[in-house]
């Protein structure tokens, strides 16, 4: 039995998001607050988190712990071959002094004889090498030279002490002519 007449469905608002800027209705609040609710997603938006700050500082600590050692050993590595080519460089300076002089410097001429001549040199054509001094070695050491060497098959021994600047029993940190 229908008293009123069929029933008509009733009509409903959707339900708003929460923190939405709008009224019952659906329509936007005063202009003035919804110019506020852009600032508060503006201001929301400006900065970086904590946790995107902690990744960024972890990759770069990882490439920082990665890449370092590899550049330093690459410059160990350098400073060594700089090394071995002075050595060789002054080892053929020396083959021109013994071509002049007939021999080696001694021991106790040392690669000094390559700038001054020495007592009792006659045929002596030097200076041998540029500048006022012989040059150092890499680690700003000079290079150590003994006439006659030590070494079977060598007439001299002309080596650098390394980057420990210390002669060890094995010899392992100088790097010497060949």
């Amino acid at each position: 039995m229908l008293v009123n007449g069929p029933r008509q469905p009733q009509q409903r608002t959707p339900a708003q998001p929460i923190g939405s800027r709008c009224d019952r209705r659906g329509l936007p609040a005063s202009s003035r607050e919804a110019a506020a609710g852009v600032a508060d997603l503006r201001d929301r938006q400006r900065g970086f988190t904590l946790l995107e700050l902690l990744v960024v500082l972890a990759i770069l600590g990882l490439l920082v712990g990665l890449v370092a050692p590899a550049a330093l050993h690459q410059l160990g590595s350098a400073k060594e071959k700089i090394a071995h080519q002075s050595i060789e460089r002054l080892a053929s300076v020396l083959d021109m002094y013994k071509l002049d002089v007939g021999s080696y410097p001694t021991s106790a001429q040392g690669l000094q004889a390559l700038l001054t001549r020495p007592q009792g040199v006659a045929r002596w054509n030097g200076p041998y090498v540029q500048g006022n001094k012989v040059p150092d070695d890499p680690w700003g050491r000079p290079f150590q030279y003994r006439s006659p060497g030590q070494r079977p098959e060598h007439e001299f021994d002309l080596y650098s002490l390394g980057p420990t600047g210390q002669t060890s029993a094995t010899g392992a940190a100088a790097i010497y002519n060949e």
